[in-house]
């Protein structure tokens, strides 16, 4: 795995339980090594014109300092080690749990409005992304 030393991290503003995990990994992106950008904000088409807006609504995204786009659970890991705390995801890209984390995070991503629902009471909302 390449060794990413700054990150675009691609999220969906609208999605409570997204936006609970950018504003904890921007309060601790000190460093200024996570850049966060928000799929819903009204120029995004034009600031990124070569990115699929259904396959970022999909699932995270990321762009690496090495222009490489990464996506899923390699962004989580990634965005959580460059603020000092990537130990507590790398056993989710160890190669025997990889494949089953992966697969259980595509299932997280396309229920994510469901159990936003279940664990916050907001399945989808407008509001979310003050603050961050």
């Amino acid at each position: 795995m390449t060794k990413v030393t700054k990150l675009t991290v691609f999220y969906d503003s609208y999605c409570p339980l997204c936006m609970i995990e950018m504003r904890h990994l921007s309060k601790r992106n000190t460093l200024n090594n996570i850049v966060f950008e928000d799929i819903n904000d009204s120029d995004f088409d034009e600031r990124y014109p070569e990115l699929n807006f259904q396959k970022l609504y999909a699932r995270i995204h990321g762009l690496t300092n090495t222009g490489d786009l990464i996506t899923g659970l390699d962004v989580t890991y990634h965005a959580w080690r460059l603020v000092g705390q990537g130990w507590i995801y790398a056993p989710l890209r160890w190669p025997i749990v990889k494949p089953i984390a992966d697969r259980a995070y595509n299932v997280f991503a396309r229920h994510r409005n469901t159990l936003s629902y279940w664990l916050t009471g907001k399945p989808r909302c407008s509001q979310c992304k003050e603050n961050l």
